[in-house]
């Protein structure tokens, strides 16, 4: 499979970059998009990087928060076809906190109704097409983690901490074995990889691609993170994002070859 970072935070080259991730995708003929980026800076880079959005078939959104849904507009006005898949907990609802302040990080408002027709809610484990699913987190208690993150959604009247029911992982069966995508991790790197060998027993998982949101974490959590990563056996975490420069050092530290940077216009084959 190919994949082709379209936007992310850092770039080695002329093209755009922003706080944000968009990666387009090819896997057995089919052509997929992940995530759109904060603006559509994506669809000007993708024009540079060869790809045709026009010709996309999936458009899969990671989670509910603006820096991967906002370019959702750009790409519905430059394809006409694709369909984009959410997960049926994706809402326009998401908040950051910061002492008592809340802001709001989420879907752009009005998004998900006048797109109504081009977006299919997903539950569970979801096929897209034979070898390509989406899987919601299973681990119990996330919500833990979206208070430590001060990661909140509005339910009625109230903010309560995030539980990512709207964050889901897009897997790929490879021969080299399985590959996730997940955008931002929330829900902790480890428990994706468990989560998914324990969805598809007897697979081996290949690569975790994405952003591991260790961008405010702690030295020890971030070296904690990294062992428990090592010992579930995966062969690469290739990351940017929302995981930061320096926790990104620290990681390097700990996992040493098994890691690898994102950037814009970054492109790989896996798989």
């Amino acid at each position: 499979m190919l994949a082709k970072i379209l936007i992310d935070n850092q770039s080695k080259n002329e093209l755009a970059c922003e706080w944000g991730l968009a990666v387009y995708l090819e896997y057995e003929g089919h052509k997929l998009l992940l995530d759109t980026g904060t603006t559509g800076a994506f669809v000007k880079n993708a024009k540079s990087m060869g790809v045709d959005l026009e010709e996309v078939e999936y458009g899969i959104l990671s989670h509910a928060h603006y820096d991967h849904s906002d370019g959702m507009t750009s790409f519905f006005e430059k394809n006409s076809k694709a369909k984009f898949y959410l997960r049926r907990g994706a809402g326009e609802n998401c908040y950051g906190r910061r002492w008592i302040f809340y802001k709001y990080i989420g879907i752009a408002r009005g998004v998900l109704d006048s797109y109504r027709d081009r977006i299919v809610y997903v539950d569970g484990r979801f096929g897209l097409f034979p070898g390509v699913y989406l899987l919601p987190h299973t681990t119990p208690g996330l919500e833990q983690i979206g208070k430590r993150a001060g990661l909140y959604v509005k339910q009625g009247k109230r903010r309560v901490p995030d539980s990512f029911v709207h964050e889901q992982s897009l897997i790929f069966d490879t021969k080299e074995g399985l590959v996730i995508f997940n955008s931002c991790s929330h829900g902790g790197a480890d428990n994706i990889i468990r989560e998914v060998s324990e969805a598809f027993p007897g697979k081996s998982i290949c690569a975790l691609v994405g952003g591991l949101h260790l961008y405010r974490s702690a030295e020890e959590e971030v070296r904690t993170l990294a062992r428990r990563v090592l010992e579930t056996g995966i062969k690469r975490v290739i990351t940017g994002h929302c995981t930061g420069e320096r926790a990104f050092r620290l990681l390097k530290e700990e996992l040493g070859d098994v890691v690898q940077g994102l950037y814009t216009g970054m492109e790989f084959t896996i798989g």
